[in-house]
């Protein structure tokens, strides 16, 4: 388990072999954090697939509309929606898409992001400054690269549950 910082600003989030703890980087990206820990203190990133894991790229979920396997779960619509929330201005910055770090998907257009995020499962410096990133994974990252692969996977993992550290 990683020393927790700030837990204001970390994220514990269960996966069916553990927990990632993932440190989110306020002064990088303030919209996209505050929005991040807004949808796990509601609740609505618990139960939701990984719709889109690809392997040596990035583990993809977060579609708070389709992907939860409490509601009417539908996989092919998996990874087309969002929260009720308004999408996000795009943040972009100089920090890198490593390994481990959380970016927010979205649309052509930049400024669509939502409520969907995908964890770099290894260092993809083409994504630099046309996606914001938000977050790394601090610890858990082992559980991360255990995720089912697929575009969308046959059997989906899922986060079971996300919550704020301060809150947990």
């Amino acid at each position: 388990m990683a020393e927790i910082k700030d837990p204001e600003n970390t994220i514990l989030m269960e996966l069916k072999d553990g927990t990632v703890t993932i440190e989110l980087l306020p002064d990088v990206a303030p919209g996209h954090v505050e929005r991040m820990k807004e949808l796990a203190r509601s609740g609505q990133y618990d139960n939701v697939a990984f719709h889109r894991v690809i392997d040596g790229f990035m583990a993809q979920t977060g579609d708070v509309a389709n992907g939860n396997m409490e509601k009417d779960f539908n996989l092919r619509s998996a990874g087309t929606g969002g929260s009720d929330l308004p999408d996000l201005k795009a943040e972009f910055s100089g920090v890198p898409h490593d390994r481990g770090t959380l970016g927010a998907a979205r649309s052509q257009n930049p400024d669509s992001a939502n409520s969907q995020f995908f964890i770099n499962f290894s260092d993809n410096h083409f994504l630099n400054k046309q996606y914001t990133v938000y977050g790394r994974v601090i610890s858990g990252m082992e559980h991360v690269d255990a995720i089912t692969r697929g575009e969308p996977p046959a059997n989906p993992d899922r986060m079971i549950s996300v919550k704020v550290a301060a809150d947990a």
